[in-house]
């Protein structure tokens, strides 16, 4: 009965996660903690057996690495050319 509940547990902290996400205003800062409530909602569903939420949650994952990365590599300072 116990591990039932540290596995409800995960499942409310992952949606926690996601409900805050949903409260940023920066982009960058909403997938972020977005990743995080995917990551364990992927982890929550694999362990409950709920396949679907792994398969979509795992997408929605990969959405926000995406996005990420794109994100930083705009923002990347990139050095200036060297005169000779």
């Amino acid at each position: 009965m116990e591990a039932v509940l540290n596995f409800e547990l995960l499942g409310y902290l992952a949606s926690l996660f996601v409900a805050i996400s949903l409260m940023m205003r920066a982009l960058t800062r909403l997938r972020v903690i977005n990743l995080v409530g995917c990551l364990l909602f992927v982890v929550y569903g694999l362990i409950i057996g709920a396949y679907p939420v792994a398969v979509m949650n795992s997408f929605i994952l990969l959405v926000n690495l995406y996005h990420l990365q794109q994100s930083f590599k705009e923002t990347a300072v990139t050095p200036a050319p060297q005169q000779a």
